[in-house]
């Protein structure tokens, strides 16, 4: 029976010798059963969904189970493995079921940011409640109760301990670099972001987990968990995008292809393709929308969750009633390709 993943990677354990974060540097989606069944020989895996930790001394076996298996990139990398001091773990997910160990968790953030699934792809269901706040410094992840004692040892050794920030998700680009993004400000794009190719991340756009881009995209504004954003569509600076993590939200926003969320603008609907909203305008799921014909006569007033996914709308903000009106957008916004360029 085909799994859903298997990885290799390095740990961090704190005092306690709880594992709080996992870097899996070659994950695989779907792994052959052939791969399964070699790992599985080495790390003594029965069945179900698993994190087991090795040994450095069994990284010899389990290289030359992957070379068996024709995964190359685990075979060098367990090669590597056989030198370290940091904990290893092999994690093994029979079934996309909820995480329930930390180096489940931060292998699945880490399939989405790798590209393998897209954000809503994966069981993430308790992942906040499994992960806890870590200090992310340029020694690495510490568990927040032993930051003072690293700080003072550190100070003691003349050295500085910097704290990038504390959180429960790290930087994405400290375990994946996708091909083809630039990210201006790296601390605003967290692990289980999917970031996709030709994506330009300003410094002031924002990415959250479970959330991103499929493909060509200028970011300037926040992209909250759980939204994604077609490919050729821009999010303008100060924009925000409802997710669906406050309030419980079950409707998952998006927006389509060759859209335009204008600066300072706001979205609380799914929005199709070609579709522009103004800039400073914030339409939700319940704003009414004066529709309007080609004249610019009413036709009718809706709710804007009625036009969720239909493409070609204009959303204007009359400047004289105050009332949001929508009208047929047969100009497509026009990507600037040399300011889209990453290469």
């Amino acid at each position: 029976m085909a799994s859903f993943s298997l990885a290799l990677g390095t740990a961090t354990k704190n005092r306690d010798g709880k594992i709080i974060e996992a870097f899996f540097p070659s994950p695989v989606l779907n792994p052959t059963d052939a791969l399964v069944n070699a790992v599985a020989a080495v790390v003594d895996y029965k069945e179900g969904n698993q994190a087991i930790e090795i040994t450095p001394a069994q990284c010899a076996d389990l290289q030359a189970a992957f070379v068996v298996a024709n995964d190359d990139k685990h075979a060098q990398f367990a090669a590597k493995a056989a030198n370290s001091s940091q904990p290893l773990v092999v994690v093994i997910l029979a079934t996309d079921a909820a995480p329930t160990s930390v180096s489940e968790a931060f292998l699945k953030l880490q399939l989405i940011s790798h590209r393998l699934v897209q954000p809503h792809g994966v069981v993430l269901d308790g992942v906040f409640g499994l992960l806890h706040n870590i200090a992310w410094t340029n020694q690495g992840p510490i568990d927040l109760p032993e930051l003072t004692d690293r700080q003072i040892e550190a100070r003691l050794n003349g050295e500085a301990l910097t704290v990038d920030c504390v959180d429960k998700f790290p930087k994405m680009v400290d375990y994946i670099v996708p091909a083809g993004v630039r990210i201006a400000d790296t601390s605003r794009v967290r692990l289980g972001a999917h970031v996709g190719e030709g994506t330009t991340v300003m410094h002031e756009g924002f990415i959250n987990f479970n959330a991103g881009t499929t493909g060509v995209s200028m970011v300037e504004g926040r992209i909250s968990a759980g939204v994604m954003v077609g490919n050729g569509s821009d999010i303008g600076g100060g924009a925000s995008i409802m997710g669906t993590l406050s309030g419980g939200g079950k409707v998952v926003v998006s927006i389509g292809e060759n859209s335009l969320l204008g600066a300072n603008a706001g979205l609380g609907f799914p929005l199709g393709d070609r579709c522009t909203i103004e800039s400073g305008l914030y339409v939700t799921a319940g704003s009414k929308v004066r529709m309007l014909d080609s004249s610019g006569q009413e036709v009718e007033v809706v709710k804007a969750r009625d036009l969720a996914g239909k493409p070609d709308l204009l959303f204007r903000r009359n400047s004289v009633t105050g009332q949001i009106e929508c009208l047929t957008n047969k100009s497509a916004v026009e990507l600037n390709s040399e300011l889209h360029s990453n290469n």
